[in-house]
Formats: C-alpha cells, structure tokens, sequence
C-alpha cells in the first residue's frame, strides 16, 4: 500500500504520516516544499518507509506525477491548492481525503464521479469525527429533533494567559478568518442567520459545563443546516447549532474588536496588509505552547429525540490531549489521524463511492471509532431517557 501526504510536514502532515508509518503503511510519500523533511520527522517515526518529494514549479502537474501509483492521497495543503489537488486525484483516479470543507469544490463532483474516484472532504476533526457521530446517532433514534454540536482547541488550564486564555495549535491566521465566517443555525424549526459580523454578540452565545475543566463558552460558528440536511432522521428536527469552545472572556474580548475594523479583510490604506493579517503577525508569536504545555481538543455532540414514542438525550463527548513525548499536539492528531484511517480505508477500497463524499454518509461508524479506540482517542456516550 502507498499512500501520499500533500503538506506531510505541516503540523497536521507529521501526525499523519507518523501515523501511517506506525500503521504498517508500505510506503508514505511526503509531498511539501520544505526541502530539510528529515530533519523535521527524523525522532518523530521510523523514515525507513517515507519517500520525500519536493514539488517543483506548479503544483497541479508535481502532485499528479507523485498520485499516478498511489493507492489514495491525504490533502493537508492550505486551503487554496486544495482543488489543484483534487483535480490532480480525479486526473489519475486517485482516491484523496481532504480535511477542507467540501462546498469549495462542488462544481467538482461531476468530474470525479465520471473518474469514478472517491473524494472525502471534511475528514477532520470538525468537521470530521463530528460527522462520524452524527452518523452513529442516526441509528439511536426513530427522530432527532435538536442537534448542538462544539468543538475547540483550548489550552490545558496550566497553560492559560491572559487576556486571551488562548494558545495556537494550528494556523493562527485561519483561527482570525474563522471569525469572519457566517453561521446558520436552527431555531424552532426555522432557518436563522448569525452574520459574521455579529458572531460575538448574539444570544446563542452560552457556556457549557465540561468534567475537570470547568465551564467552557460557546459561540456560533458553522453552518448547522447543511449537515441536518443529509439526516434522514432529523427531518423534525426544531433546534441546531455548531459552536467554537473557548476559555470563557473570548467573545468579550473579540466583539468590540471587530466592531472597529480589527478582523477586516481590506487592505489597510497606504499598505498592504489587512488588519486580519496584522492581527495574526502580531499575536500569532505571542500565543505559541512551550514544550511542556499542553493543548486540549475538546469536543461534545448533543443529539435529542425519540425512540419507541420515548424521549432520550445522547451526549458524546471526548478530549484529545497533546502528546508531550513527539510533541504533536492534540489539534494535529485529531486532525491527522482521522485522515490517515479514512485514506487506509479508501485504499483498500473499503470506501469505493465515486464523487465528492463527505464522512456522515459515506464513513462507517464502527470500524472508524475502533480505529480511533486503537490510537488512544475514546468517545465517552451517554444515555438519558425521559
């Protein structure tokens, strides 16, 4: 089996391939720019089985050269190459996971399903995991008729500072462009909007309460229609949410700052530079881990409905911790190594759908979350009848 990693020494990338390494994966191709790649896995897994590519010129045509052969690609590459890189996969029938939301590259699906090649988009960890229990909560009710789901990436409470209480585990300058994304939500049956610009001051801000954390708050930030949508299920469903978790203070802190202008995306006059971009140059240096701190992954799904004319509450909740021995943080694992089990799987055609897929529909809970279980990531369930 060959499987490639398109950004494989991102932060992301090296929790991938080291997983794959470690899954007795033949052969791992490591595609980035980057031209010191064993320097920077060298003591994080065994190189003896990873190839390194270093693409030249355009990516479209450097990163088919490496698929031709490939039994499926992991796309970790930023955002804006991602559809280079499914082009690249359909081109050579190549099977891709993507951890990028999949409506970028919806114009995209006719070409793959006439390839008849898989494509897995929004196989993370949100989206990702969260879809996988959205999938195995279906099958525990007759009608879902409220979904909330969180997520977010905090530091372990030793590791907090303030005022941000905040650390940075992934790409910073992603973290202030997520802040710029609308949200849809659900409430009492109907279609609500939370505009960006009012993503820190709205009513469905709350806070939830999290076993040996404390309490953690939530703002709205995803688009919760789109995925009760592809529920059978939820055809009833009267509530919905998807929530950013952070230390509580986050939306304080936030509101009044892009009230003046601080999370722009235009162009400063007489510069360059954006005040989002400035924003993440300057605080992205200040908000980094020290070796011995640990991010939090923290992630709860609320699904609520009927079963046999009764009402019952299903929580599932896990938390993912950074591994201080390789360094990797818990963002990354939860990130690569739904990606690297989803790739094995589309390897060995155990995922054979051709066209854009996405992980509530097409990614079998069971096998998944055993997966999971084997690299030390547990969800913890449970049941509440009324």
């Amino acid at each position: 089996m060959k499987i490639a990693v398109l950004g494989g020494l991102g932060l992301q990338g090296r929790a991938a391939i080291a997983d794959l390494v470690a899954s007795g994966v033949d052969e791992v191709v490591c595609v980035d720019t980057a031209p010191d790649g064993a320097a920077r896995l060298g003591g994080l897994t065994d190189l003896a089985s990873v190839r390194f590519v270093v693409p030249q010129g355009a990516i479209g045509p450097a990163v088919a050269g490496v698929l031709a052969d490939a039994d499926a690609v992991i796309d970790l590459l930023p955002q804006p190459l991602m559809r280079e890189a499914v082009q690249a996969a359909i081109a050579t029938r190549t099977p891709l996971v993507t951890t990028n939301y999949g409506k970028a590259i919806a114009d995209l699906a006719p070409a793959a399903e006439q390839a008849g090649v898989s494509i897995m988009t929004e196989c993370g960890l949100d989206p990702g995991i969260d879809l996988v229990l959205y999938a195995r909560a279906a099958k525990q009710f007759d009608s879902i008729t409220a979904i909330d789901s969180y997520c977010g990436g905090i530091p372990e409470p030793k590791a907090t500072a303030k005022p941000l209480c905040y650390k940075v585990s992934w790409n910073f300058d992603m973290v202030l462009v997520s802040q710029n994304r609308d949200s849809v939500m659900i409430e009492d049956g109907e279609r609500v909007a939370v505009p960006a610009a009012r993503q820190h001051d709205n009513h469905f801000i709350h806070e939830i309460e999290v076993a040996g954390l404390g309490k953690l708050e939530a703002f709205p930030n995803g688009d919760a229609l789109h995925y009760v949508e592809m529920l059978s299920a939820a055809k009833g469903l009267r509530r919905s949410g998807r929530y950013t978790l952070r230390w509580p203070g986050w939306s304080a802190f936030w509101a009044p700052l892009k009230e003046l202008g601080f999370l722009s995306e235009d162009k400063v006059a007489g510069t360059s530079v954006s005040p989002r971009e400035f924003l993440g140059r300057l605080l992205g240096p200040q908000l980094q881990y020290g070796p011995g701190e640990k991010d939090l992954c923290v992630m709860r799904n609320v699904f609520s409905g009927l079963e046999g004319g009764r009402a019952k509450t299903v929580t599932s909740d896990l938390i993912i911790e950074r591994d201080l021995a390789s360094g990797l943080f818990g963002m990354s694992l939860g990130v690569g190594y739904p990606a690297s089990i989803v790739a094995q799987m589309l390897a060995r055609r155990e995922i054979t759908a051709p066209g854009l897929l996405n992980p509530l529909l097409h990614v079998p809970d069971g096998p998944f979350f055993d997966q999971l279980a084997r690299r030390g990531i547990t969800v913890a369930e449970t049941v509440a009848w009324y």
